[in-house]
């Protein structure tokens, strides 16, 4: 997200909650003692506070300074056995302040704690503070900023101090305010400064001054507009705000009549002071990530709300505009979302924020015309507009080569390779080889996923030239995507690259995510970013009642428990957001690179790595689907009563976002269970839902149609439509070739073999059986390619006990990946093709080596199980019933055969248990 840098405009200025931080740093640096400062008991009590002050005096400068009562509660998280000590002694010392004179005396004995080169000789026990630590400086400017303010200022801040001082003691328990009674003598003193004419003298003195500036024709800075909704900006957002923080109204009563109308609305007694606008921008930035993350479950009308408010009493702030573009585009409001992203770029013309992308050589004429193609573009590819998101990023392209903006190119070019990677375009003729010149060099007769190639190739090199570290890391992963699951052929039908193995490389996949990673080490060195100082440690100080670590498919205790987790391992990490994201995307990556290789135990470990690594810096959207990866193995390898109780915590927590991943999850799950225990309208239901969610237009949602039109073809062949099915499943396949869906043209063939082996005709199978053979060795999809070899078995079966031998030995040969990595109906479809196999075998004596059969039947039936696989299990226990009659074992026998009639009347009467199915989700 685009920030500003830090102005000039920003002030230090003294209020109640700094001068707090300074009686704790008076209490941190104490005299010389005998043993550890007192009244510290140890040396890891001391450090802990210490902690404490480093992670305050780094936000200091936060949108919102923390009441009285939110800092006393933070010391009651940290003190431990002294948060009661430090409680009343910050509260006695801040009471003790009755007098501009005890202001003045305090601010004496602050500069006593501070050492420096002259310092001269201290005792060994002494703590004194080095001038020019993070402690040391925030003392100094304290002194400063003290030294600076008039009488009169010196004044209203001590009255600032009785009200910051009464919240806290009217907000406390009765036990708390006996503990407080003696050093609440003096709040009646402090009454006095309230009403004084001093505070109207002050406020004539700032509305004389906007006054004069806006007669000499100079821009007022945003500090000095104070509206009262700044009290408020993060009450009412449900993502990123504490509820502790949350403002009252009742102190404007005592400043019923101000005289001016600018300042009509300031809460003098909530503690919030003026801001100045670097703050408020940094404000927005923060937010920006926070839509950015959270997506549809940000709240919309209350940011809404604020923004209004904020655009009317700052116009001059034009990033609010923004703000509102990314608001409604996260919400789905198309034409909101186009009306403010054309007005962001009316009024400043894209020149404030974008930090990412700086201003080219002539930008002032021209404005920054390519930023906004660029935006408008990713607003296409967002609501779904394929062909209108590429024309807009191939004019972006013509624009930033007229104006020389090399970086926005970058940026426009890796745009157009990540919608050409996740949409479906059949074609870019006319639209892409314009504008880009190495596209129009080659020319416009390359293959879409050609032209993606060059257009990566390109957009690393360029990203590699400008120095643009998160965007290199994000072409690596896109690189590490395409080299997934493409495979790359001579752009040159002759020559020595024509002679290349068309097959991917796993070892090219591993390498350029490696390269995505390494960007955690070297994320300082893209200039021209802004964070907000102490925006770390304002998340810190607001994680102390969080508990350490990550909860992964288990629920959150919400019983207010208090956890001891003063650990900075435990708390917001200092690496940016952005960085955390793209690192954690290559973890995502790798799960997702070891599912297509078939490595079940790896794919789990990288899920469950980001899941607690990376869940907090991921958007909801990627949290989501690391869930839903991890819910599917618990499904294939642990059954769908464990996937379907990981599930309801997941929905839960990802209830905002459940359109796009948990709804698809759910109906997965459903479909699944409906076809392996016979429901077929149930199934066909599910598939019908699938449907509804994929959009309409072409080449949009393709994962969600080749899943509808997947699991349609299935449905359709469990119930014996064997040509409806294959309609279906030619269908898909022709739609998977057109738009180089090379894996899932992979799963369709195998399907097609599957459809040809149960409608009888091996023959017309094995050729699809073998194509799919073909796709998952040039993929390295070695799971697929053991479930497409137990396939080939099964045909070579039907067409003969003379090809036993030849099937059995290729259920061998992929029995170790389907016994190391396999599911459970895998697993038990393995076990029964196996002993397919040696009955069929004539050569095969029952009698002689029954264990060789029965073991896996018994194995195969022990998963079937779990997973209530009806058609399966019919079949496993017809096999053994045969083997016990072989055996001459009729009492087991005719349980075999029970069992067998058992799970054929469920298949049958499917009705009976469906209304259980349904209540299991």
């Amino acid at each position: 997200m685009a920030g500003i840098f830090k102005g000039a405009t920003g002030a230090f200025a003294m209020t109640p909650h700094k001068v707090s931080v300074c009686i704790m740093l008076q209490i941190y640096a104490t005299p010389a003692q005998i043993t550890v400062p007192f009244p510290f008991s140890s040396v890891a009590q001391h450090n802990r506070l210490g902690l404490y002050l480093l992670a305050l005096t780094k936000s200091c400068d936060d949108i919102l300074e923390p009441k009285l009562e939110d800092l006393l509660n933070q010391l009651r998280d940290i003190g431990g056995s002294l948060d009661h000590w430090l409680m009343d002694h910050l509260t006695s010392r801040l009471s003790a302040l009755s007098s501009p004179d005890d202001l003045f005396n305090f601010f004496s004995e602050m500069r006593g704690i501070l050492g420096g080169s002259d310092y001269g000789v201290v005792d060994d026990d002494q703590v004194i503070l080095d001038s020019n630590s993070n402690l040391g400086m925030f003392l100094r400017r304290c002194v400063l900023a003290f030294n600076l303010l008039s009488f009169e200022a010196v004044c209203h801040l001590l009255t600032n101090i009785g009200i910051y001082c009464k919240d806290a003691l009217s907000s406390c328990s009765s036990y708390e305010l006996r503990r407080l009674d003696d050093s609440s003598h003096n709040m009646e003193t402090l009454t006095e400064y309230e009403n004084m004419d001093l505070e109207n003298f002050v406020f004539e003195r700032v509305t004389e001054e906007i006054e004069a500036r806006k007669k000499a024709n100079e821009k007022v800075t945003f500090h000095l507009h104070a509206p009262k909704t700044l009290s408020g900006l993060v009450e009412d957002l449900g993502v990123p705000a504490d509820p502790q923080s949350r403002l009252g109204d009742k102190g404007r009563e005592h400043h019923s009549n101000p005289p001016c109308d600018v300042l009509r609305d300031i809460d003098c007694e909530s503690g919030v002071f003026l801001r100045t606008i670097w703050q408020v921008q940094g404000y927005l930035m923060e937010q920006a990530d926070a839509i950015e993350k959270h997506g549809s479950s940000f709240s919309l009308n209350a940011f809404e709300l604020i923004l209004k408010q904020l655009q009317k009493l700052a116009p001059e702030l034009h990033r609010v505009h923004y703000l509102r573009y990314l608001n409604s585009l996260y919400h789905n409001d198309y034409f909101s979302a186009l009306e403010n992203l054309h007005c962001y770029f009316d009024y400043c013309a894209g020149t404030e924020g974008f930090d990412f992308i700086p201003p080219a050589s002539g930008c002032n004429s021209f404005g920054r015309y390519e930023i906004a193609l660029l935006c408008l573009g990713m607003l296409h590819f967002h609501f779904g507009h394929p062909r209108q998101a590429l024309e807009v990023l191939t004019e972006a392209v013509r624009v930033s080569q007229q104006h020389s903006n090399d970086t926005c190119l970058a940026y426009t070019l890796a745009a157009i390779c990540h919608l050409l990677s996740e949409m479906g375009i059949s074609s870019t003729s006319g639209i892409l080889g314009r504008s880009y010149s190495p596209m129009t060099n080659i020319g416009t007769s390359l293959s879409v996923k050609q032209q993606l190639f060059v257009l990566l190739k390109g957009s690393l090199k360029r990203a590699e030239n400008l120095k643009l570290k998160r965007l290199v890391a994000s072409n690596h992963l896109a690189m590490a995507k395409f080299n997934l699951t493409h495979v790359q052929r001579p752009l040159l039908s002759f020559g020595p690259k024509a002679s290349m193995k068309l097959r991917t490389c796993p070892i090219n996949v591993c390498k350029e995510i490696r390269l995505c990673s390494r960007l955690i080490g070297d994320f300082d060195s893209e200039s021209g970013l802004m964070t907000t100082e102490g925006a770390l440690s304002a998340v810190w100080l607001k994680n102390l009642q969080k508990p350490v670590g990550s909860l992964v498919l288990t629920q959150e205790n919400g019983s207010g428990v208090n956890y001891n987790s003063f650990q900075f391992c435990g708390q917001q990490s200092s690496i940016p957001g952005s960085v955390l994201q793209l690192v954690g995307s290559s973890y995502l990556l790798r799960a997702t690179a070891w599912e297509i290789y078939g490595s079940a135990p790896l794919a789990r470990i990288n899920a469950l790595l980001y899941a607690t690594c990376f869940a907090d810096a991921s958007s909801s959207s990627d949290a989501a689907l690391v869930h839903m990866k991890l819910i599917q193995h618990l499904a294939i390898s642990k059954g769908y009563r464990e996937a379907f109780a990981a599930f309801q915590v997941a929905e839960e927590k990802f209830l905002s976002v459940s359109k796009s991943r948990m709804l698809l999850l759910k109906l997965q799950l459903l479909h699944e269970c409906a076809l392996h225990r016979g429901h077929l309208k149930l199934a066909q239901q599910v598939c019908e839902e699938l449907g509804v969610l994929a959009s309409p237009v072409t080449g949009v949602d393709m994962e969600l149609k080749t899943e509808a039109s997947l699991r349609r073809a299935r449905t359709l062949l469990a119930a014996n439509q064997f040509s409806q099915a294959a309609a279906v499943a030619q269908s898909l396949f022709c739609m998977c070739y057109k738009y180089n869906l090379q894996v899932e043209n992979a799963t369709v063939l195998l399907l097609l073999a599957e459809i040809h082996k149960k409608s009888g005709n091996a023959v017309l199978g094995l050729p699809y059986a073998l194509a799919c053979l073909s796709f998952c060795q040039s993929l390295n999809l070695d799971l697929l390619k053991a479930s497409a070899t137990l396939t080939l078995a099964e045909l070579w079966l039907s067409l003969g006990s003379n090809h036993a031998k030849r099937a059995l030995t290729l259920v061998h040969e992929a029995l170790p990946l389907v016994l190391g990595h396999g599911g459970l109906e895998l697993r038990a479809r393995a076990f029964i093709v196996e002993v397919k196999c040696y009955l069929s075998d004539p050569s095969f004596s029952v009698s002689e080596e029954f264990d060789i059969v029965l073991d896996p039947l018994q194995q195969a039936l022990e998963d079937l199980q779990v997973l209530e696989y009806h058609e399966l299990a019919v079949e496993a226990f017809y096999l053994m019933a045969i083997i016990y009659d072989k055996l001459g074992q009729h009492e087991k026998r005719e349980e075999a055969a029970a069992s067998f009639r058992k799970h054929i009347t469920a298949l049958e009467n499917p009705e009976n248990n469906e209304d259980h199915l349904l209540n299991m989700l």
